[in-house]
C-alpha cells in the first residue's frame, strides 16, 4: 500500500500543495470562500475521473485538476489551522482600554528564561470568567523562592496579557511572526504572587515526558555530571536548549555546528542505525521483520516524544519512518519521494512549518545532500576505506552547506567558513556521543548511573566544546554582516540550481542558461545598489532610556545619539540589523541636536533642558528624555502636523502627552508602543 501511494506522481501534488499554504499565508482568504473553492476544486475533479478516465486527452485535464486541488487543499489547509478563526479565541475577548485580566492555563511547554522572567507555552481555558481557547507564553517574574512549573499545572493568573507587538526597530527580527506561526499570539505578564497553582495536574504524555527528562537529568546531577556539558547532552539527545550558555551557543554558530544543539535529521538517522544495528541479530522471517518495523517506529516516536515534538524532532522523524518502511520492505525507495511524503505529511497537521526557518534550512540540506553530494562524491575516489569515510563526511557537509548559504546569508547575515572543518571532526564523533548518550540517558531513566559511561560521555561532550571552542576562535574565517535580499537570494538558488545540471551533464545550452542566471544575479544585485542610492529616510529608533535617530541618504547613513551609543554604535544590534538589511553604513556621527531638515520639512526635537525654539514652525516636534513642558501651548503656538515621544520618556508624561494630542486632533507617535517612527 505505502509503495503505491509512492508512485503517485508525489513531488508535483506536495509542490501545488506548497504553494497553496504560501498563496492562503499572503492572501488570507476568508473560510468560506476557501471552502467553496475546495469543493468546487472536488467537484471538477470527480467528474473529469468518473467521465473521461478512458480518454488520454481529459486525464491530461484531470491531472491539471488534480495540482489545482491540491493547491485549494494547501488554501484550506492554513485556513482552518488558524485557530484565531475560533469565535472563543482569547484575542477576540482582549479589550481595547484593559491590560489586567484573571486567566486559567494549562502548561504545556518550557521555554528559555530571560533575564527577568520564567517563561512557558500555555493553552488558555478561560479569560475573566468567561471560556477560552488559544496557546499564549505565560512570564513570571523571577524570585529567589519560586521553583519550575511542572509541565501540566493547572494556574489561576492574575497579570497583564498583550497581544503580539511587530519589531521596535526597523530590520529586527520579527518575533511577531515568528510566535504567530506556531499559533501563539500573545503574552501574559505576572509576579508569583499573583498565581495560585492547582493541585491537580493534567497527566498528558507531554506530562509524563517531562517527568522522565527531568528524573534523567536529576540523576546526572546528582551524580556530579559537569553542568556546562551536561546542558548539551541534554540539548543532543532530549531536545531541551534552555540551559545551554550564551557563550557555548555562540560558539556552535561561530564554527558553522548549531544544528547539533538542536534535535533533528542527524541525530534521528544515528537513532535510527543504533536501532538497526541492535536489532540486526533477530532473524528475517516475514514475522519478524514486521516487529522490526514496529520496534523501530515506536522508538524513533518514543524519542521525538522524549525530545519535546519541537518542529525539527516532527519533520525528523517522520521522514526517518517513511525510510524505515522502505528498508522494511527490502525495496529501492526514491529518496525525493519520502522527503516530498514527509513535507506532505507534517504540513497536513501544521501548515505553519513551511515558515519555520529550520523546516526550510532541513529540507534544503537533505535535497542537496541527495542530489549534489553524489556529484562531489565523484570528483575523487580514495582507495583506503578511511579516506574514503572523510571525504564523504566532507562533501557530504559542502553539498548540505551549498544548499543553505544563500538562505543562511539571508536569516542570519553571517556564514561560518570553517564548517567544513568542524563537520570532520563532529561528525565521526557525533555517532560515539549519542551512542553513549542514549545509553546514559536509558540507565538514567531507570535510575541506574554507570560511572565509567557517565564520564566518557562527559569527557567526549567536554572534548567536543573544546574542538568548537577552538574553531570558532578563529574570527577571521567567520564571515559576518552579508547584506542580502530576497531577490538576492533566489537568484542565487537559480545559478546554483542551473551550474548543477550543467555539471550531472554538460551542454552548451545548459552552460549558457547557467551563464543567463549568473547575469540575472547581477542584476538583481545592481538594482538593489541602484534603489538603495535613490532612497532617503529619517529614523526615530525605540530605545529604552536613549535617543538614536539616524538619517540615511543613499548607502550614508548620519547616526544621532548620546557619546555611549555613538561609542559603541559597531556592536549595536539594533543599528546592525537596520545598516546590514539597507546595504548601508554608518558615514558621520554626531551628538542630537534640536533643529533638523529632511525632505523639505523641519523637525524640531525637545529633550530634557525643555528648550523649544518659537521661531520655527516644524512639521515634526520629537520628544525626548521627558521635558518638563506645556504640550498644549506648544500645539497652539507651533501647529506642528506631528508628534513623536521616543522610548527615552517617563511613561506617565507619555501617556499625558497622547491625551493632549488626542484633543488637539494632532497624530501621536510613542516608539514604546508603536515601535520605530520613520519619514
Amino acid at each position: 500500500m505505502i509503495m503505491k501511494v509512492l508512485q503517485f506522481p508525489l513531488i508535483k501534488i506536495t509542490g501545488s500543495f506548497v504553494l497553496g499554504i504560501v498563496v492562503a499565508h499572503y492572501t488570507k482568504p476568508p473560510f468560506l470562500l476557501a471552502l467553496i473553492g475546495l469543493l468546487t476544486a472536488f467537484l471538477f475533479l470527480g467528474i473529469s475521473y468518473f467521465f473521461f478516465q478512458k480518454n488520454a486527452q481529459q486525464k491530461t485535464s484531470f491531472g491539471f485538476l488534480t495540482l489545482i486541488t491540491s493547491l485549494l487543499i494547501g488554501v484550506f489547509t492554513l485556513v482552518i489551522n488558524n485557530e484565531t478563526l475560533r469565535a472563543n479565541h482569547y484575542t477576540h475577548q482582549l479589550l481595547a482600554n484593559t491590560r489586567t485580566y484573571n486567566a486559567e492555563v494549562i502548561v504545556k511547554e518550557k521555554l528559555k528564561n530571560t533575564e527577568k522572567n520564567d517563561r512557558y507555552v500555555a493553552n488558555i481555558i478561560q479569560l475573566n470568567e468567561q471560556k477560552s481557547y488559544g496557546k499564549l507564553i505565560i512570564n513570571i517574574r523571577k524570585e529567589k523562592s519560586v521553583t519550575a512549573i511542572e509541565i501540566g499545572s493547572h494556574l489561576k493568573i492574575k497579570g497583564s496579557l498583550y497581544k503580539n507587538r511587530a519589531p521596535n526597530n526597523p530590520n529586527q527580527f520579527d518575533y511577531r511572526s515568528y510566535l504567530e506561526n506556531q499559533q501563539i499570539y500573545g503574552q501574559l505578564y505576572a509576579d508569583a504572587n499573583d498565581i495560585k497553582i492547582d493541585p491537580i495536574v493534567e497527566k498528558s504524555l507531554f506530562y509524563y515526558a517531562n517527568r522522565l527528562r527531568n528524573k534523567i537529568i536529576y540523576n546526572l546531577e546528582k551524580n556530579h555530571f559537569s553542568k556546562s556539558e551536561l546542558s548539551v547532552v541534554v540539548a543532543l539527545i532530549l531536545g531541551q536548549q534552555q540551559d545551554i550558555s550564551p557563550e557555548i551557543v555562540r560558539d556552535y554558530q561561530y564554527a558553522g555546528a548549531v544544528h547539533v544543539l538542536s534535535v533533528s535529521g542527524l541525530h534521528v538517522g544515528f537513532i535510527l542505525l543504533f536501532i538497526s544495528f541492535l536489532l540486526k541479530p533477530l532473524p528475517n522471517t516475514k514475522r519478524a521483520l514486521f516487529i522490526k518495523l514496529l520496534i523501530t517506529i515506536v522508538s524513533l516516536w518514543a524519542f521525538g516524544i522524549l525530545a519535546g515534538l519541537a518542529p525539527s524532532v516532527v519533520r525528523s522523524v517522520t521522514m526517518f519512518s517513511f525510510v524505515a518502511v522502505g528498508m522494511h520492505l527490502k525495496r529501492t525507495l526514491n529518496i525525493y519521494n519520502t522527503l516530498a511524503v514527509s513535507a506532505f505529511v507534517i504540513l497536513l497537521f501544521q501548515p505553519s512549518f513551511l515558515f519555520d526557518i529550520g523546516f526550510q534550512l532541513s529540507y534544503a540540506a537533505l535535497f542537496f545532500i541527495v542530489w549534489l553530494q553524489p556529484l562531489l562524491s565523484g570528483i575523487w575516489k580514495p582507495k583506503h576505506t578511511i579516506t574514503s569515510y572523510l571525504w564523504d563526511i566532507i562533501t557530504v557537509s559542502f553539498a548540505a552547506q551549498i544548499g543553505t548559504f544563500p538562505m543562511s546569508i539571508y536569516y542570519f547575515h553571517q556564514f561560518p567558513g570553517l564548517f567544513f572543518v568542524t563537520n570532520l571532526v563532529i561528525l565521526p564523533g557525533m555517532s560515539l556521543i549519542l551512542g553513549l548518550g542514549v545509553i546514559v540517558m536509558v540507565l538514567a531513566a531507570f535510575d541506574v548511573v554507570w560511572m565509567p559511561l557517565l564520564k566518557s560521555l562527559e569527557w567526549s561532550v567536554g572534548l567536543l566544546n573544546k574542538i568548537i571552542a577552538w574553531v570558532a576562535s578563529f574570527d577571521d574565517f567567520i564571515l559576518k554582516d552579508i547584506s542580502l535580499n530576497s531577490y538576492l537570494m533566489w537568484s542565487c538558488y537559480l545559478v546554483i540550481f542551473c551550474l548543477i545540471i550543467w555539471a550531472k551533464k554538460p551542454t552548451y545550452k545548459k552552460f549558457t542558461i547557467g551563464l543567463c542566471s549568473v547575469i540575472i544575479v547581477q542584476l538583481f544585485a545592481f538594482q538593489a545598489k541602484y534603489s538603495n542610492q535613490n532612497q532617503s529616510e529619517f529614523i526615530v529608533f525605540s530605545k529604552k532610556k536613549n535617543t538614536i535617530i539616524t538619517e540615511r541618504h543613499g548607502d550614508k547613513v548620519t547616526l544621532y545619539s548620546n557619546d555611549s551609543i555613538l561609542q559603541t554604535s559597531n556592536t549595536n544590534l539594533d543599528l546592525k540589523s537596520y545598516l546590514v538589511a539597507n546595504f548601508c553604513h554608518i558615514n558621520q556621527k554626531k551628538s542630537v541636536r534640536n533643529i533638523y531638515y529632511f525632505n523639505g520639512k523641519k523637525i524640531i526635537l525637545v529633550d530634557s533642558s525643555s528648550v523649544c525654539p518659537s521661531s520655527v514652525q516644524p512639521d515634526i516636534i520629537i520628544l525626548t528624555n521627558s521635558p518638563k513642558i506645556n504640550l498644549d501651548r506648544i500645539l497652539k503656538n507651533m501647529k506642528p502636523k506631528q508628534i513623536v515621544a521616543d522610548n527615552s520618556n517617563f511613561k506617565t508624561y507619555i501617556k499625558t502627552w497622547k491625551e493632549t494630542c488626542i484633543k488637539e486632533k494632532i497624530p501621536f507617535h510613542d516608539t514604546a508602543e508603536k515601535g520605530f517612527y520613520k519619514l
